[in-house]
C-alpha cells in the first residue's frame, strides 16, 4: 500500500470537498445556511458532463455548470432572504430540486461515451520537494492547482479587503451593516449565488477531473454532506477548511484501498473479507459529519466556535436586535 499514492489522490479528491467548503463558507459568512449544496453539486457534474459531451471542450461544460448551479441557488436566496422562510427546510428542498433535475436533464449519460478532460500536468520545480512534490504537485488536474490558488485568495478576501469587511459585517450584525448603507439583502443574494457557482465548481471537478466518464444520482456520494460538516470543523475559515477536504480526500481513499484484496505479514486483510467491517469503514466519514453537525448545533458550542451571530436568521429592516 502506497501511501504517497493515496495522499496525492486524496488531494484530487478532497479538491471537490474544497470547493463547496470555500462556497458554503462565503454562503454562511453573510448569514444565510444553505443546505442544498449536494443537490447543487449533482446539477454541477451533470451539466458539465452533458454539455462537455454536446461541445467538446470541458471548459465550457465547467463554466456552464458553475452558472446553472448558481442560477439553482437563487431559488434558495429568495426562498429564505426575500420571503424569509426557514434556511434549513428551504435547503433540504434545494437538494431534493437539484437532484431531481440532476437526474431528469441526465438520463442516459452514463452511456453517453467519454468526454474530453480537464488537463493533467506537474509543476516545475515544485515537483521534485521530496514526498511534498509527489503528493501536490505530481500530476494533478488543472483545478487541484486553482484550488490550491483558491484558499489563500478567499482567507484574505474574507478578512483583509473591504467587501470581505461587508460580507462579515451583513453575517454577524446585519442591522448595524444596514445602518451604514450595506445592503444586506443584495449582499445575501450575492453571496448564495457565489456560493452555489463553488457548488457547481465542485461538481463538475467530480464529472471533469476525479471520477471522469460517468453520471448518477450518485455521483456526488454525500460529498456535500460532508462539506456542510466541514465548514463548521473548519471554524468559517479557508485554510482549516483545506486541512480538512484533504484528510477527508485520503481517508475516503484510504477507505477502498484498505477493501482491496491484500495480504500483509502473511495475514489476509480482513477488510476485504468481512463485509460488516467494510460497511463499518464506508460510514466513518459521513458518521463524522453527523456528529459535527450536532455538536455544531448548539448555541453555545456554535458561537465557541466562531460561527456568525447572524448564521440562518432572516432580516428584516427595521426590526430591533441582530
Amino acid at each position: 500500500m502506497d501511501f504517497v499514492v493515496i495522499l496525492q489522490a486524496g488531494v484530487a479528491s478532497g479538491t471537490v470537498l474544497l470547493f463547496a467548503t470555500l462556497g458554503e463558507i462565503l454562503a454562511e459568512r453573510s448569514g444565510v445556511l444553505n443546505l442544498g449544496v449536494e443537490g447543487m453539486m449533482l446539477i454541477g457534474a451533470m451539466t458539465a458532463f452533458s454539455v462537455t459531451i454536446a461541445t467538446g471542450n470541458p471548459w465550457i461544460g465547467l463554466l456552464t455548470a458553475m452558472l446553472f448551479a448558481g442560477l439553482i441557488s437563487q431559488i434558495h436566496a429568495f426562498i429564505t432572504v426575500t420571503l424569509q422562510a426557514d434556511q434549513v427546510v428551504s435547503g433540504l428542498s434545494l437538494t431534493l430540486v437539484g437532484a431531481g433535475i440532476s437526474l431528469v436533464l441526465g438520463e442516459g449519460l452514463s452511456k453517453a461515451g467519454t468526454v474530453s478532460l480537464m488537463p493533467n500536468f506537474s509543476i516545475p520545480l515544485l515537483v521534485q520537494i521530496p514526498v511534498l512534490g509527489d503528493i501536490f504537485f505530481k500530476e494533478q488536474s488543472v483545478l487541484v492547482y486553482v484550488g490550491y490558488l483558491m484558499i489563500p485568495l478567499a482567507w484574505y478576501y474574507i478578512n483583509h479587503t473591504r467587501p470581505g469587511l461587508h460580507l462579515r459585517a451583513v453575517g454577524e450584525y446585519p442591522s448595524a451593516a444596514d445602518a451604514l448603507g450595506i445592503n444586506v439583502y443584495r449582499l445575501r443574494y450575492f453571496y448564495v449565488f457565489i456560493g452555489g457557482i463553488f457548488a457547481g465548481l465542485a461538481g463538475a471537478t467530480i464529472s471533469l477531473a476525479v471520477s471522469p466518464g460517468w453520471f448518477s444520482e450518485l455521483t456526488t456520494g454525500g460529498q456535500g454532506w460532508i462539506a456542510i460538516g466541514l465548514v463548521i470543523f473548519a471554524q468559517w475559515d479557508p485554510f482549516r477548511a483545506a486541512l480538512g477536504s484533504y484528510a477527508f480526500g485520503a481517508l475516503r481513499r484510504l477507505i477502498l484501498d484498505i477493501q482491496a484484496p491484500l495480504t500483509l505479514f502473511g495475514v489476509d486483510n480482513p477488510f476485504y473479507y468481512n463485509p460488516y467491517l467494510s460497511f463499518f469503514l464506508q460510514m466513518l466519514p459521513y458518521a463524522f459529519t453527523v456528529i459535527v453537525l450536532v455538536i455544531g448545533s448548539r448555541e453555545a458550542i456554535r458561537k465557541r466556535l466562531g460561527a456568525p451571530a447572524a448564521l440562518g436568521e432572516p432580516y428584516i429592516r427595521g426590526e430591533r436586535g441582530k
